[in-house]
């Protein structure tokens, strides 16, 4: 038998990302809780916009999502120029991983962090390396200590995703000023949107201050724009330039630009996001903190929810009741947390079914979730 192609060394130790779950064999209604994704969807404009551009399939789309980066612009007051759009935030941390880094340099982000940050180092050759967390959250001092010859990347999300947990901005420059001028830090902000604290910052006065930072963002979690696959990053011009490189010549398709402009000019959609956001995942955290579980702190839409050592009360325990009843949430096992849940803030009646479940399974009848 004749030899078949070999990938390059090092593709075949990545642990291939597995999105939350959606479906549970013979149940047809499900609560989706897995995914971080809006509990409204797009907004009306957004929808609206996508469709109209179904009569333009057969043409390319703008390879420099002009209007998109445009409307970005406009909104968060960012030259145009040092914005990049890509298929998700996703697609940009893969990018600036294979345009920065080599085999034998590191990838340096938290415990635990995105994902992504890991499997897009090792497909680039690079070798991921991860820094302590100090109460689930990151610890610049941990993240410096890290820090050798070979760091080419410092991946931050502020929020993170699991935890929700976030670094105020001293620290984040404080990070940024330990760092080598050489190493690129790298501010995942996918979930800025829902934080209006004072001591928060995205990271958009970083990129400013220099050539080695970049913020990245995206659609898919408060515009509900997750299916069309559509991100952005704020960067120096030196590493917009090499972005623009290396990225697809058409890597935004039109449908999803179109959807995008129209999403962030509908700020009144945004604002009723975060409002309810904001409501629900107080509620959520307090009637489950009242069964007794572990609630994580969050700025994001999701919570993650620790259990205890019982293996009939632990959280592989809660997650079959969970889906025996329709409800579909993350365990966190990828991520560390192998007792933990992460679930994400979904409408009303879904949070009620969510804490109403859960007292069930803790055999909690006495709750108070309904009044």
């Amino acid at each position: 038998m004749s030899d078949s192609p070999k990938p390059r060394d090092g593709v075949m130790d990545i642990a291939a990302y597995v999105g939350g779950e959606s479906k549970i064999p013979g149940v047809n209604r499900i609560i989706k809780l897995s995914s971080n994704e809006g509990p409204f969807g797009p907004s009306v404009h957004a929808s609206k916009a996508h469709a109209t551009e179904a009569i333009n399939l057969h043409r390319y789309p703008d390879g420099g999502a002009v209007a998109l980066r445009e409307a970005i612009g406009k909104r968060y007051n960012l030259d145009p120029v040092r914005i990049v759009c890509g298929a998700g935030s996703d697609e940009l941390i893969s990018l600036l991983c294979s345009a920065y880094t080599s085999p034998g340099d590191e990838v340096l982000y938290s415990q635990h962090g995105f994902m992504m940050y890991p499997i897009s180092a090792k497909a680039a050759g690079a070798t991921p390396v991860t820094a302590p967390e100090t109460n689930k959250t990151a610890d610049v001092d941990a993240l410096l200590r890290a820090v050798t010859d070979k760091t080419k990347i410092v991946f931050l999300a502020n929020p993170n995703n699991p935890t929700g947990t976030y670094l105020p901005k001293a620290e984040v420059a404080r990070l940024r000023d330990g760092l080598r001028d050489n190493i690129l830090l790298v501010i995942d902000a996918a979930y800025a949107e829902y934080v209006k604290l004072d001591d928060y910052s995205a990271g958009i006065e970083l990129v400013d201050a220099g050539n080695n930072t970049v913020m990245t963002r995206t659609f898919s979690k408060i515009y509900g724009l997750g299916g069309v696959r559509l991100g952005w990053c704020y960067a120096p011009e030196n590493v917009v330039d090499v972005l623009n490189r290396v990225r697809g010549p058409f890597n935004v398709s039109s449908s999803a630009i179109a959807a995008g402009v129209a999403a962030i000019e509908d700020v009144a959609f945004e604002e009723m996001s975060r409002a309810h956001n904001d409501k629900w995942r107080e509620w959520t955290a307090v009637e489950l903190q009242k069964l007794g579980l572990d609630v994580t702190p969050s700025l994001g839409n999701f919570l993650l929810v620790c259990f205890g050592d019982d293996p009939d009360r632990n959280a592989e325990a809660a997650d079959q009741f969970l889906k025996a009843r329709g409800i579909v949430i993350r365990r966190m096992n990828g991520y560390g947390f192998p007792n933990c849940l992460r679930i994400t803030i979904g409408l009303e009646e879904d949070m009620r079914a969510v804490v109403d479940t859960l007292a069930a399974f803790l055999g909690r009848n006495d709750t108070d979730a309904n009044q």
